[in-house]
């Protein structure tokens, strides 16, 4: 199973093309099932995420390309995504693309007069920075500005 795991790192998260389904953590299982079938257990980030479907339509054509004719793709929604299951390797892919990786330890769900978690520039490191929205160019992802460098960048929020 180790060859298809690395098989799967060829495929990419259609809305951030740096980040593998590997790094993202969204691989739960792989295995084969009584009728000598793959079958490939992922996890969404989001319940509803749109890329979801674009993500398994990928792994499977990604598979079949590597010789692996039958190949299920098995959705899990319990327990939900955390951005714990990122890997070490995805958040730094993503602080070079100029995405602010998830902070460990926190949990964006803000409650009333709350603050946000404290998230450094991906441009120039700093933490000097402040939310502008809860949603940037996706929905797992806030919108951030610096007030060092002045530059606004996505944060891919914890959860």
């Amino acid at each position: 199973m180790e060859a298809i795991w690395k098989i799967l790192e060829e495929v990419n998260d259609p809305e951030i093309p740096v980040l593998s389904v590997i790094d993202l953590g969204i691989v739960r299982e792989v295995a084969m099932d009584e009728q000598g079938r793959l079958v490939v257990s992922i996890t969404p980030t989001y319940s509803g995420c749109p890329a979801m479907d674009m993500i398994a339509v990928h792994i499977k054509s990604v598979l079949q390309d590597h010789g692996y004719e039958e190949v299920i793709i098995k959705t899990v929604l319990e327990p939900a995504w955390t951005t714990d299951w990122m890997s070490e390797a995805g958040r730094q892919k993503l602080l070079a693309y100029g995405i602010a990786p998830p902070v460990r330890g926190t949990v964006d769900k803000n409650a009333l007069f709350a603050e946000g978690p404290s998230v450094k520039c991906p441009q120039c490191g700093s933490s000097h920075t402040q939310m502008l929205s809860q949603f940037g160019s996706t929905a797992c992802k806030a919108l951030y500005q610096c007030q060092s460098c002045m530059e606004p960048f996505d944060y891919f929020k914890c959860h």
